[in-house]
């Protein structure tokens, strides 16, 4: 059974699925992109019987200092403070993986931390920052961002109908006192989303604005498809990259990323023959988006939304 560190914790999704497709054997050398509590990385270092290597990266501090101190008794475990975008950096020149697990996403942790700012339940400081020690807040970037990028950030990171109008009553409501509370954000949305249409919306109508608002707080979609190719690249031939999603946004690059990997052919689709000289780097399993089973959504709720994707390195 999974611990948790005191102060940080994070229910870990789909981890009988991770183990079946990630394949864990003793002496190899594996990466948690997204170290997390820990849920998924110590699991791992429990099928790897002591032995190889597993490096667990996280760009929150506290993941870093409460999950690197729970499993230090693991001598073949290392921590890195770092954001798994950055890989090829972060890991020690020459490293080549025989596995690779990206869970997307906010951990409970950051969530259930008010201060944090991530939740639209509790007013607290607007903060949203995976990695606190540096970049601006949701506050800083919400009191100078155009409208225009916003609307832009708003439709691209939450598919929110109301992009525009969420938008301007943001810098309207800005002009008068800067927003600095996850309180101010929800009023913002609810003045801008009609009453009629928040009483017929059976979830939190704040919802979509906080996701897109975190997403671009933290540059989670930009760089995601490079980062992709980076631990593909990483990965030694049979190797399988696990990602899990868990929104529409990210899941569609992945599939998209994955796709490319399978058949990254350029030349024009009525070509004889293919002349670009693109081979296949990887080929897909499980038969593309894997759902966790009910056992898991009930046990944890935000699962439910869960997606798990899985490349295998040719």
């Amino acid at each position: 059974m999974t611990t948790q560190p005191p102060g940080f914790h994070h229910i870990p999704v789909m981890v009988e699925e991770v183990f079946l497709w990630l394949r864990i054997e003793p002496q190899r050398v594996y990466a948690d992109g997204t170290l997390g509590g820990g849920g998924h990385s110590e699991a791992i270092l429990g099928l790897m019987k002591g032995s190889g290597i597993l490096y667990g990266i996280d760009r929150d501090p506290d993941a870093i200092a409460a999950t690197g101190e729970r499993l230090k008794d693991h001598k073949n475990f290392r921590a890195i403070h770092g954001n798994f975008h950055d890989v090829k950096d972060l890991l020690p020149s020459g490293t080549k993986l025989s596995g690779g697990l990206l869970d997307l996403g906010v951990s409970s942790h950051q969530l259930d931390t008010k201060e944090r700012g991530f939740s639209y339940h509790e007013d607290a400081p607007l903060d949203m920052r995976m990695d606190t020690s540096q970049g601006e807040t949701a506050a800083e970037l919400l009191n100078r961002i155009s409208e225009r990028e916003l609307t832009q950030a708003l439709y691209d990171f939450s598919d929110e109908k109301w992009a525009a109008r969420i938008a301007k009553v943001l810098v309207e409501r800005r002009q008068k006192y800067p927003l600095l509370t996850t309180g101010d954000l929800v009023e913002v949305v609810d003045a801008a989303i009609p009453k009629a249409v928040r009483r017929k919306d059976t979830a939190h109508p704040a919802r979509r604005a906080f996701q897109a608002v975190r997403i671009l707080v933290n540059a989670e979609i930009t760089p995601l498809r490079q980062a992709l190719d980076d631990w593909m690249d990483l990965m030694i031939p049979g190797a399988r990259l696990c990602v899990i999603t868990f929104h529409s946004i990210e899941d569609r690059v992945v599939k998209r990323a994955f796709q490319t990997m399978k058949n990254p052919c350029i030349c024009p689709p009525k070509a004889p023959i293919c002349t670009c000289g693109k081979t296949p780097i990887a080929r897909i399993l499980g038969g593309g988006a894997i759902a966790p089973a009910q056992t898991d959504v009930l046990q944890n709720p935000r699962a439910r939304s869960a997606k798990l994707r899985v490349a295998e390195r040719l």
